[in-house]
């Protein structure tokens, strides 16, 4: 039997075979507890002989999932099946700093190559420690140099909070600038947070997709984008504008069409933005955005802070709780985020003056906010809500049959008496049917039929929906 060039030590474990398992978890705590990374191999003896195992898919599923299932705070080790003088092993690379970590609702320490189980007393220790040191993924330094900071994102982003009136210093070189954000070290090295909120290319991930019915059996469009936090913020945002419903109302005294989204774009930016703010980048797992038939899902790899509910954030009564507060100062200073901690307060404002229902979902392995989309026929019913009441509430500039006419003329000023009589009789009746024209003009419904294909090509007429339950846009 063949021995490794390497023994066990205080970042490294061997486990002679996945029926060592719970042993190999512990040993995983223990090493994370005390280097916060380590790798752990089954297939080979303590003294470093290989003797190899059977390796399958369904093992290294079940290996993974009971390191899920049995170690809190949750990891993401990579898993994978390697050969070792021509043998089947298991590696475990893993790594994590929310310590401490427990294993089977326990906690251990790596001492040498041995797992000892903390008392209550050690294990404050290290929650104490863990409080008073700023070591977590966005302040750690990253693999990458200043030399990838987008040097024109950065000097848009001073001018942006400098207009906001939240920086107060001029641009001046990247080296400099990322040194005031807090994003390089006293070495001038990048940090994780900087990289990805200022890099040209960083890789980033989110996931759109657009589903055919209520749930994910079929869709329709699907997209995998890479980018820094910026450009994340508006593709996502974009992607959600590009594929909702926008009714059309009319402002109150005039014929403007206005467009509304059927979900507040306020609530949709603030919700992308704190899926970035919240994200866990230790998490594999991308930020997602899903467009079903009845719904709008927004979700962050992250977990939500243990004891809180999203209400205790949304009544007010607790402070932010920003799992990367470097990102999220940031975004404070440039505006892209209001203050801390009124992210769901404000969405849930926004969608309650847009009577849009929303809600925000715990999941096991992340957080999720749910906006709820309403039917075509909703939607109509409460565009024509809303111009009855401004017509019944604003009856001093509510426009009548001459002003119409005037707005006709304006803009077209040979327009045929008979398109002028339909769009009046459309204007004051919405629903009306082409039969109702003609039986109101007194005309031909052939003539009516012809006459209104005519505005139709021409732009100035609109027909939504279907003949029976649609309705007319006039669109002057």
């Amino acid at each position: 039997m063949a021995n490794i060039n390497f023994l066990e030590n205080e970042v490294i474990e061997f486990k002679k075979t996945t029926g060592e398992l719970k042993e190999g978890i512990i040993s995983i705590v223990s090493i994370l507890n005390k280097h916060q990374s380590g790798k752990l191999y089954f297939g080979i003896k303590d003294n470093g002989e290989i003797i190899g195992q059977d390796v399958s898919s369904k093992t290294i599923r079940e290996v993974s999932k009971a390191i899920s299932e049995n170690i809190e705070p949750k990891i993401y080790p990579k898993v994978n099946k390697i050969k070792l003088d021509d043998k089947e092993c298991i590696l475990i690379e893993f790594e994590g700093d929310d310590i401490p970590y427990l294993a089977f609702g326990r906690a251990y320490m790596r001492v040498g190559d041995e797992d000892r189980q903390l008392s209550m007393k050690e294990i404050r220790k290290i929650i104490l420690k863990d409080e008073n040191e700023i070591d977590k993924w966005e302040s750690k330094v990253s693999d990458y140099t200043i030399d990838a900071i987008d040097e024109e994102l950065l000097k848009d982003f001073i001018e942006k909070g400098r207009k906001a009136k939240r920086i107060n210093f001029p641009y001046t070189n990247k080296e400099q600038i990322l040194k005031k954000l807090s994003l390089v070290n006293k070495n001038n090295e990048l940090l994780n947070a900087g990289y990805i909120l200022f890099a040209k290319e960083a890789k980033l991930e989110m996931q759109m997709a657009i589903f055919a019915t209520e749930t994910k059996l079929t869709f329709l469009d699907i997209d995998q984008v890479f980018g820094n936090v910026f450009e994340l913020i508006e593709v996502g945002e974009s992607y959600i504008r590009k594929n909702i419903k926008w009714p059309v109302n009319f402002k109150s005294g005039s014929m403007e069409r206005v467009e509304i989204p059927e979900i507040p774009l306020e609530a949709i930016r603030e919700a992308i933005i704190n899926s970035l703010i919240h994200r866990d980048f230790k998490n594999p797992k991308s930020n997602e955005v899903a467009i079903y038939k009845d719904r709008v899902e927004i979700f962050n790899p992250g977990e939500f802070p243990e004891g809180y509910k999203p209400e205790d954030f949304i009544d007010g009564k607790e402070g932010s709780m920003p799992r990367n507060p470097l990102i999220a100062n940031t975004l404070y200073l440039s505006k892209d985020i209001e203050k801390w901690g009124s992210g769901f307060r404000r969405i849930a404002e926004a969608c309650a003056k847009a009577k849009v229902k929303v809600k925000f979902e715990i999941r096991k392995n992340g957080f999720m906010v749910i906006f709820y989309r309403k039917t075509d026929e909703e939607l109509y019913n409460l565009t024509q809500n809303d111009t009855k009441n401004v017509a019944l509430n604003d009856k001093d500039v509510a426009l009548n049959d001459k002003d119409v006419a005037l707005k006709l003329k304006e803009q077209y000023p040979k327009l045929r008496k008979v398109y002028v009589d339909i769009i009046k009789v459309i204007f004051e009746n919405k629903d009306i049917t082409q039969e109702e024209i003609a039986d109101k003009l007194s005309k031909t419904r052939n003539s009516i039929y012809r006459n209104t294909k005519t505005l139709k090509d021409m732009g100035i007429l609109e027909r939504v929906g279907s003949k029976k339950k649609g309705y007319w846009k006039i669109n002057i």
